[in-house]
C-alpha cells in the first residue's frame, strides 16, 4: 500500500535520512520511533507529500486513501462538533447543514436554498448520510463528547476538544492508512481506552508515533525506529522492540570491535613494512585490503541521559501535608465528605480512578488551589508545596526568551547546564532563544517543567506531567524525579511513568480514599486487573480486602474491630509465627533473584535471540518473575512493619 525505498532527505548539513526503505502494507500496525529531532515528523510530511525527497521514490497504491492526525493546531472554523467528525467533503457537509435546515422549518437558512425538500433528503440518503452521521455521533461519545455538544459550534471549544473532533472525522472516514502524530495528548483516561480499543479493530492500516509505551504495546504489532539515518523495523510489541534492539545493538558492537581490530591489525603491517622493499608488495595489498573492507558504522546510544544533578529542596518534616475531615462540592454536587488524608516524607503517590471521581479536586485541595467548605489542610515542617499548573500559567513571563525564563531561579546553576536540561525538553538549538509568548501549549508544559525541576519544592503535586513529552523528555523527568530527594503526589495516565515512579497506590472512587502500601504491580495484583491501562479508570473501591478505608492510614495496616486485648502469650505466638512468615519470604525473594539474574544473563546473549521461540518463553519468564518478585517484596514490607509494630527491636 506504501513503500519508501532509497529515500534521503537532508537540511542543510544535517541528513535525516539517507537510503532509508519502508514498506507499509493493509492492515499494519506500526509505531514510529526515534530520539528527539531524528525525523519522525518529517517523515510524516514526505508521506503526504508536504516535503519532497530529496532522492528516491515514495509510492502510494492507487486506491489508497491516507488519514494524518497532526500533533497540534488541527483547523477549524465555523463548524459544528458534529459537522466535522462528519467532515467527508465540504459538499456533504452542506448538504447535511440543508437536510437540518429542512428538518428544522428553515430552508432558507441552507447553504443552496434553491434545492427542495425531497432533493436534499434524496442526496443526503445516497451519500449514506445518515449512517455517516449516527456513526460520527457514536466515536464523538466514545472520545468524551456529551450529545448536547455536537452541534455547539468548535471554535467555542479548547484546542484539545478541537483535537478530538477532528480525530472523530479520520476514524468515521476509515482511511486505508491512518497516519496518527501522538494522539493521546489530548484524551483523558476513559477516552483514551475506548480509542485504544476501536483501533485494535480497526480495518485499515496504523503509522502512529506516541511516547506512550503502553498505548504501543497494546496496539502495534511492529516497530520501525529512525536511527543513525535509517528506518529499521522491528516486529512485536513496543517491549519487544526494545529487547530485539538491545540484542541486535550488542552484535552490531562485537561486528565492530572485531572489525577494528582487522583493520588495526592490517594497518599495523602496512605502517611497518611499507618503507621495506622486500614487503612493499605485500603492505600495499593489505592497504587494498583495508580500502575493499565495507565499514560497519560505530553503534551510537540515541538514548542520552541528561547528565546534571538537580538542585534538591530543603529536607521537611516526617508528616508532610495531611486533610482532616474535609468537605468539598461544586455547587449542589459533593465530592468529598469528611474525608482524611495524610502524605509522609518520601511518599511518592500516585492517585488513580474513574473520571469525575475527585483526583484532580484532591490534588488542588492540597496545592490551596481550592479551599474546602469545612475541613482542615494542615502543613508539616518545612514543607514547601509546587503545583505543577500554577507555573505554567502563573510564572511564565510572556516577553522573556525560553533561555531567560528557565534560568531565572534561585538556584546556582550555569547557562551550559540550563540549556542541557532544556535540551531534553525539546528545546535546542536556536528555539532556546523564542519569546514564551509565541509558544504552544505542549511548550509551555515543558518550560514549566524545566523550572520545577531547576528549583523544586519539597512537596511535587502534578497532574499529567507527561503530556506533551516525547519517550526522551519522559526519560529525562523520570531520571530527575529518582534523584529527587522530596515527596510527590501525582496523577498520570501513562503506565511506564507511574510504575517507574510511584512507591504507593491511592484509589479515588465515590469519595472514598483507598491506598495501597505498594507500586503500582502491587496494585494491579491486588485488584485482579484485566489490564495496567483499564486499572487506572477501575471504579470499584476497595483495598486489599476489597473494603473501603475511613481514616487508617492504609488498608492493609488498618485495625480490625476492636476487641480485648490479646494476653501475652497470643503476642509471642504472633510474633514467632510473624518471623517464620518473614524468613520464608526473605528465602522465596533470594530464589527468584537468582533465577532472575541468570535469566538477565541469558537474555544479554545475542545467541539466543537465534531461536525466536526460546527467546519469547525466556523473556515472559523474566517478566512473571519480575511480577511476583515485586508482590512478594510487597508481601514482605508489610509483614515485616506488622512485626516491627508488635515487637519493636
Amino acid at each position: 500500500m506504501l513503500t519508501l525505498s532509497g529515500v534521503s532527505k537532508s537540511y542543510g548539513d544535517r541528513v535525516l535520512f539517507a537510503d532509508a526503505a519502508l514498506q507499509v502494507n493493509r492492515g499494519d500496525r506500526i509505531g514510529l520511533v526515534g530520539p528527539n529531532g531524528a525525523g519522525k515528523s518529517t517523515l510524516f510530511s514526505l508521506i503526504l507529500g508536504e516535503e519532497p525527497a530529496d532522492e528516491g521514490r515514495i509510492n502510494k497504491a492507487r486506491d489508497a486513501t491516507v488519514g494524518y492526525l497532526p500533533q497540534e493546531s488541527a483547523p477549524v472554523g465555523d463548524e459544528t462538533v458534529v459537522e466535522i467528525a462528519c467532515g467527508v467533503t465540504k459538499d456533504f457537509v452542506a448538504l447535511m447543514r440543508a437536510v437540518k435546515a429542512w428538518d428544522n422549518g428553515h430552508p432558507s437558512e441552507a447553504e443552496h436554498p434553491e434545492m427542495l425538500h425531497d432533493d436534499v433528503h434524496e442526496r443526503f440518503h445516497e451519500c449514506n448520510g445518515y449512517m455517516v452521521e449516527a456513526k460520527a455521533k457514536q466515536i464523538l461519545a466514545g472520545l468524551g463528547f456529551r450529545p448536547d455538544q455536537f452541534d455547539k459550534p468548535a471554535r467555542e471549544l479548547s484546542g484539545g476538544w478541537v483535537m478530538r473532533a477532528h480525530l472523530a472525522r479520520l476514524l468515521t472516514q476509515e482511511p486505508d492508512l491512518l497516519m496518527l502524530d501522538e494522539p493521546t495528548n489530548h484524551l483523558d483516561l476513559e477516552s483514551l481506552l475506548w480509542f485504544q480499543t476501536y483501533l485494535q479493530g480497526y480495518s485499515g492500516a496504523l503509522l502512529v508515533i506516541s511516547h506512550d509505551r503502553e498505548f504501543l504495546n497494546e496496539l502495534v504489532t511492529a516497530i520501525v525506529e529512525i536511527r543513525q539515518r535509517k528506518l529499521a523495523r522491528f516486529t512485536g510489541s513496543f517491549d519487544q522492540y526494545l529487547l530485539q534492539r538491545d540484542a541486535a545493538d550488542s552484535q552490531l558492537l562485537a561486528a565492530y570491535k572485531t572489525q577494528q581490530k582487522e583493520i588495526a591489525h592490517l594497518q599495523a603491517f602496512v605502517d611497518r613494512f611499507k618503507a621495506k622493499a622486500s614487503k612493499a608488495t605485500q603492505a600495499q595489498s593489505k592497504m587494498k585490503q583495508i580500502e575493499r573492507i565495507d565499514r560497519i558504522e560505530a553503534p551510537v546510544a540515541d538514548d542520552k541521559k541528561v547528565g546534571f544533578r538537580f538542585p534538591q529542596p530543603l529536607r521537611s518534616g516526617q508528616r508532610v501535608i495531611w486533610l482532616a475531615g474535609v468537605h468539598f462540592a461544586y455547587g449542589a454536587t459533593s465530592v468529598y465528605r469528611g474525608i482524611d488524608f495524610e502524605v509522609e516524607r518520601g511518599e511518592r503517590i500516585v492517585l488513580v480512578g474513574p473520571n469525575g471521581a475527585g483526583k484532580s479536586t484532591l490534588l488542588k485541595l492540597l496545592g490551596e488551589k481550592i479551599v474546602p467548605q469545612s475541613g482542615v489542610r494542615g502543613l508539616g515542617h518545612n514543607a514547601s508545596v509546587g503545583y505543577y499548573s500554577q507555573y505554567r500559567v502563573e510564572m511564565l513571563k510572556p516577553e522573556r526568551t525560553v533561555l531567560a525564563e528557565a534560568s531565572d531561579t534561585e538556584s546556582r546553576v550555569t547557562e551550559q547546564s540550563v540549556r542541557t536540561l532544556l535540551g531534553s525538553f525539546l528545546f535546542s538549538g536556536d528555539s532556546v532563544f523564542k519569546k514564551v509568548e509565541v509558544l504552544s501549549g505542549g511548550e509551555k508544559s515543558r518550560l514549566a517543567l524545566v523550572k520545577l525541576l531547576l528549583n523544586p519544592p519539597n512537596l511535587l503535586l502534578m497532574d499529567e506531567p507527561t503530556t506533551h513529552l516525547d519517550m526522551g523528555s519522559i526519560d529525562a523527568l523520570v531520571g530527575a524525579m529518582k534523584q529527587y530527594e522530596g515527596t510527590i503526589v501525582f496523577i498520570s495516565h501513562d503506565v511506564w511513568f507511574i510504575k517507574a515512579l510511584a512507591n504507593k497506590v491511592v484509589h479515588v472512587a465515590g469519595g472514598v480514599l483507598t491506598p495501597y502500601l505498594g507500586d503500582y504491580e502491587f496494585y494491579l495484583h491486588k485488584t485482579k486487573a484485566d489490564s495496567a491501562r483499564a486499572a487506572l479508570t477501575a471504579g470499584g473501591v476497595g483495598g486489599a480486602n476489597g473494603k473501603p478505608v475511613g481514616k487508617a492510614k492504609d488498608e492493609r495496616l488498618a485495625p480490625a474491630n476492636k476487641t480485648a486485648s490479646p494476653s501475652r502469650g497470643d503476642v509471642q505466638k504472633q510474633v514467632k509465627k510473624l518471623q517464620q512468615s518473614v524468613q520464608k519470604l526473605e528465602l522465596q525473594i533470594g530464589e527468584l533473584e537468582t533465577k532472575k539474574a541468570a535469566l538477565a544473563r541469558d537474555l544479554e546473549d545475542p545467541a539466543i535471540w537465534r531461536d525466536g521461540s526460546r527467546a519469547d518463553a525466556q523473556n515472559k519468564e523474566f517478566q512473571l518473575l519480575t511480577a511476583r518478585l515485586a508482590e512478594l517484596s510487597a508481601t514482605w514490607e508489610a509483614e515485616a512493619m506488622r512485626l516491627q509494630a508488635i515487637a519493636p527491636v
